[in-house]
């Protein structure tokens, strides 16, 4: 196949998963995948290796073809057959990210493609609304199902375990209808110009672009160690570190020396480490590289089942899908800033900033439930700043509009800025993070999630760490700390001020 042949399928393929996103995005029902585009869409071959996906969330990178694997060893698919999961033992991440996947036959009814999506629901029945609670047992997050045929009972029973039933039977066929077309494109394809061999070629040329970049790394055992805050339930300063080997063209990526799994939800599944550590290795390479099954043939993951990092039922996981792999992107990247200090960047802030807020709209006598995740600082690298006020790393989100969100939702935003000089300072400057003010009236479950309240995003070269965020509620004009992990309710007129941390400097200052 040549240059050609490759560079035309890799776009098909890509805008393939884009069209689904664009669907997803417009038919959906919730702000959250609406506007803030929290889903993301793939195309995998009949085996289950992912041939592309689009440019969406990093932390489904790894974790959507274990969902896509699971899915192929439950059921032998069959025209019209779309399969929905969201076990984090089984593929998926945490219980809100939902995951469906549909098959695509040729004219003989032969299984030539899936296609899959996986979309953030803003509640799945979870002990506090926004289902990503203070939990201790996987069962407090909400509705778990590993593989199911997605038929009309199985839709009323998942939506009824939800605060906003109405929102989630919308969502779900939002996504229904992504995969649809995907479906659609693929099938069209099929008839016409589309051959199997160039699934093949095309993540065997992704794996020899990430095998040439991995011969470019100088060969070393490479350590690294950070700490999580808290898991919100006692423990503090949780452990996390890496061992990364490279010889030739291999990399692995070692994290048996993580600590046993916390009472908290701050555990992930082994499909979330996975996950993080492509991304991670995926930012060395040239951004025309297709992201796919081929290059992480390349990269050897290693944990330890019962660790924090490979967590065994029934550790809860609501944050670690969120919050936990932005650690273990963080050192992963620190590990390969020894071997490649001028081609990696410091910390960025290493937190999404969980916020959920739900409970009665006063204005409609209906529940609702609220998530979002928040912005901050970029880690600035050699010759260039870190960039401000954005989504990093695992996330690749928007923030809610506040003319949507207040729409929406019976509390305001009043105010929405840049923290400035919250970046490190270096020859190179951190990028800054952001303050945003929720005003709430009484009555509302406030949910926060996050990170870096402790410990700083680390500089490099000589740079100074980022700024750490902090969480402020303002009650009758008194100004009280919350803790990184928190749930309270509001009285009336309580501002809650989530400041978010700046990415960490490069180079003396």
């Amino acid at each position: 196949m040549t240059i050609l042949d490759l560079e035309v399928s890799r776009h098909f393929f890509a805008s393939v998963a884009e069209e689904m996103g664009a669907a997803l995005m417009r038919a959906s029902f919730s702000p959250n995948i609406k506007e803030r585009r929290d889903f993301s869409c793939a195309v995998f071959d009949a085996a289950g290796r992912m041939v592309a996906q689009a440019a969406h969330i990093p932390v489904h990178l790894g974790s959507t073809p274990m969902s896509v694997r699971a899915a192929l060893d439950a059921f032998e698919f069959v025209p019209g057959m779309t399969v929905a999961l969201n076990d984090p033992y089984c593929g998926g991440t945490h219980l809100p990210d939902v995951t469906l996947v549909t098959g695509v036959f040729d004219a003989h009814q032969v299984l030539r493609f899936l296609v899959a999506n996986r979309a953030h629901h803003a509640d799945v029945g979870g002990i506090t609304p926004g289902s990503m609670p203070l939990s201790a047992h996987i069962d407090d997050e909400g509705f778990r199902f590993g593989p199911t045929v997605l038929n009309d009972a199985f839709v009323r029973q998942f939506c009824d375990a939800s605060r906003t039933p109405d929102e989630r039977a919308g969502d779900l066929q939002a996504q229904l209808a992504s995969n649809h077309r995907g479906v659609e494109r693929l099938a069209q394809a099929l008839e016409s110009t589309l051959h199997a061999d160039r699934t093949d070629a095309l993540l065997a040329h992704s794996e020899m672009m990430m095998r040439q970049v991995l011969r470019e790394i100088p060969d070393g055992r490479y350590t690294f160690s950070d700490v999580m805050d808290s898991d919100g339930m006692g423990t503090n300063d949780i452990p996390i570190s890496v061992t990364v080997t490279v010889e030739g063209e291999t990399i692995m990526v070692d994290f048996s020396d993580a600590p046993d799994q916390v009472r908290g939800p701050v555990n992930v599944p082994r499909a979330v480490t996975a996950s993080a550590v492509y991304f991670a290795v995926r930012c060395l390479a040239p951004e025309d590289m297709p992201s796919n099954d081929g290059f992480m043939r390349c990269v050897d993951v290693v944990t330890r089942p019962g660790s924090v990092l490979d967590a065994a039922w029934p550790a809860p996981v609501a944050i670690g899908n969120v919050e936990t792999s932005q650690r273990v992107a963080d050192v992963v990247f620190g590990a390969l800033a020894q071997a490649l200090p001028h081609h990696v960047c410091a910390a960025s802030q290493g937190t999404m900033n969980n916020t959920l807020i739900g409970g009665i709209d006063p204005r409609t006598g209906a529940p609702f439930s609220y998530y979002e995740t928040i912005a901050g600082g970029m880690g600035a690298g050699e010759g260039v700043a870190g960039a401000s006020a954005l989504h990093s790393h695992m996330t690749n989100t928007l923030n809610t509009p506040v003319e949507a969100l207040e729409h929406a939702y019976p509390f305001r935003v009043v105010r929405y800025a840049v923290r400035r000089h919250t970046g490190g300072r270096g020859t190179f400057r951190g990028g800054d993070g952001v303050e945003r003010v929720y005003r709430c009236p009484a009555g509302l479950t406030v949910t926060l999630m996050t990170e870096r309240r402790t410990s700083a995003p680390y500089g490099l070269a000589g740079g100074a760490p980022g700024a750490r965020g902090s969480n402020i509620l303002v009650r009758d004009g008194v100004r009280t700390e919350l803790p990184d992990k928190v749930t309270f309710v509001t009285q009336e007129g309580d501002d809650v001020i989530v400041q978010t941390p700046g990415g960490g400097g490069f180079g003396q200052p």
